[in-house]
């Protein structure tokens, strides 16, 4: 069968996220492109840097316990144990950006899933699910992944799970209003018309469309996912030590305030930098995909 898309929705190529004009736009975005090239550089140095350093983040050192910044090899100082701050900073970003990631791409899969087939099929069907969407708002995100938390295995993947199953909601809604705004387009008609399954249409014909969207809600849903791994980890009901999170760390690190402040310093900042790095790539993708921009 020919391009069913390319025949039946003109426009379907000129509204993909990867036009040149969206990436000429996206680029125009200072502060989207500063904050992708640091969410590059800080990747490479999580998933690279600890092979470079002469200690891994479980070295324990007692001779230098509370080392100040740039104390020998030390650049960020040392722990109540004698080991390496920067070290376990790294080894904590594999394990948060993970998480993060892994949680988004969960969250937008089940999100979008719902999202689509409530947008398409509308009626009864769409009714149903999102009211289920609306009962999963209607708790504290908050207080249901400390539940979650609480009564389930803290592993990375259990804490990714838990994330996820708190995130999906918003995709959902975002993605179900699009499609519903598509479904009497005349693409979509005449997809009908030529008895194509209603999985060929929200699938090989709506999804294309909802695209954009949906990368710019999973560049918020990271950024979001590491904080929640953060705070849950911080109040103990998520990654638990030896292996290191930023959360955790922060959690180690908050009765040293006043001798050892390099200890909350460093997994703070490293918080900071990625979440506002994600916001400003998801700030600069809703600016690029909006077919109105003209700047």
């Amino acid at each position: 069968m020919m391009s069913a898309t390319s025949v039946m929705n003109p426009d379907a190529g000129a509204s993909r996220w990867w036009h040149n004009r969206t990436l000429k736009r996206f680029m125009r975005h200072k502060l989207a492109c500063t904050g992708l090239i640091l969410i590059v550089l800080m990747v490479l140095a999580c998933a690279f840097g600890p092979l470079l350093l002469p200690f891994d983040d479980l070295h324990i050192d007692l001779r230098n316990r509370f080392a100040p910044p740039f104390t020998g090899w030390h650049l960020l100082g040392t722990d109540p144990l004698g080991r390496d701050t920067l070290a376990r900073v790294l080894m904590a970003g594999r394990i948060s950006l993970l998480v993060g990631f892994f949680a988004m791409l969960l969250s937008i899969a089940f999100g979008a899933t719902i999202g689509i087939v409530a947008g398409y099929y509308g009626g009864r069907t769409g009714n149903v699910l999102m009211r289920i969407v609306d009962a999963f708002l209607s708790f504290p995100s908050v207080f249901l992944l400390l539940a979650l938390a609480a009564f389930l295995k803290p592993s990375p993947m259990m804490i990714t799970v838990i994330i996820a199953i708190t995130s999906w909601m918003e995709v959902a809604r975002i993605v179900e209003t699009e499609v519903r705004s598509l479904r009497e387009r005349e693409f979509i008609l005449a997809a009908k018309m030529l008895g194509l399954s209603g999985r060929w249409i929200m699938f090989r014909e709506l999804l294309p469309n909802v695209v954009g969207p949906i990368i710019v809600a999973a560049t918020l849903t990271v950024a979001r996912a590491i904080l929640l791994e953060a705070y849950i980890s911080f109040l103990g009901y998520g990654i638990q030590p030896p292996l290191p999170s930023w959360g955790n760390m922060l959690n180690g690190a908050q009765q040293y305030l006043v001798r050892a402040p390099w200890l909350a310093l460093a997994p703070g900042l490293a918080i900071t930098l990625a979440v506002t790095c994600f916001n400003c790539i998801g700030d600069g993708l809703r600016d690029a995909l909006d077919s109105r921009s003209q700047h």
